[in-house]
């Protein structure tokens, strides 16, 4: 177990120092939504979310478009480094695991502010704790553990409750929810422990290996980015129209009284 939680620190730490691996939200979003918004709308989009401003269809293409993309390269890239085979393996596993989860980050920040939640970096464009502990949620829900969904949820509630524009100001660690999280990234230690195991397996053989290697990110890549994708949609979804309905009931009340 604590082999596994080191193994995950570690990809995460590797992970975190690739360049690139930083989304910026507000930069994204204008990229991605400019066409489809005047200027005052993206400037709701910008400090509430896309979420009952622009059309979901809209928001779910978007999505669509980016786990392709990053699918290709993250294949592409685990190919070439399972390449060389043989006892290099040790050598390229750890960077295997860290360019996967470098795209796994990516795509999950991307996913997350196409859906409305909040900025990840702080007011210095770096990651924290927080961003930390949600990126490992994020991979919890695409891994299927369930702790990570209701982390989720909860996260989804406060956003629309508080609109909140930026992660740390929830301040993940010092919550309730924190323990979830760490049930989340005791899990994913295990997991990504035979997860490594397997890689290592298909590396064996040269060239045959990236081959494998490639396949194996193929065909777990895009299932678990889409999987990410309808949850973090379904909570924020949930959450804006509880919201929208609590005003309109608030509304009724002050008209009546």
């Amino acid at each position: 177990m604590a082999n596994g939680n080191e193994l995950w620190n570690k990809v995460v730490t590797l992970a975190l120092q690739t360049p690139g691996v930083k989304v910026y939200r507000d930069d994204f979003l204008r990229k991605q939504l400019n066409i489809y918004s005047t200027d005052a709308q993206m400037s709701a989009i910008l400090e509430k979310g896309p979420i009952g401003i622009v059309p979901i269809e809209v928001l779910d293409k978007i999505a669509g478009e980016c786990i392709n993309f990053h699918t290709r390269i993250a294949t592409t890239s685990s190919t070439a480094l399972g390449m060389p085979g043989g006892l290099v393996i040790f050598a390229t596993l750890p960077g295997d695991l860290a360019q996967y989860y470098y795209h796994v980050f990516v795509v999950a920040q991307k996913l997350a502010y196409i859906y409305g939640y909040p900025d990840l970096c702080d007011e210095n464009g770096n990651f924290t704790e927080d961003s930390i502990q949600m990126l490992t949620v994020f991979v919890g829900i695409m891994s299927g553990v369930a702790a990570a969904q209701k982390v989720i949820q909860e996260i989804a509630e406060q956003v629309q409750k508080e609109i909140l524009r930026r992660l740390p100001r929830y301040a993940l660690t010092k919550t309730f929810l924190y323990p979830l999280v760490k049930q989340v990234a005791k899990w994913i230690g295990v997991s990504i422990t035979k997860q490594s195991f397997a890689r290592g397996i298909s590396k064996i053989v040269p060239f045959v290996g990236g081959a494998v290697s490639g396949g194996l990110t193929y065909i777990t890549f895009k299932p678990q980015s889409k999987k990410l994708q309808k949850v973090l949609k379904e909570k924020m979804l949930l959450a804006y129209e509880s919201k929208k309905s609590e005003s309109y009931d608030n509304a009724e009340e002050v008209t009546n009284g």
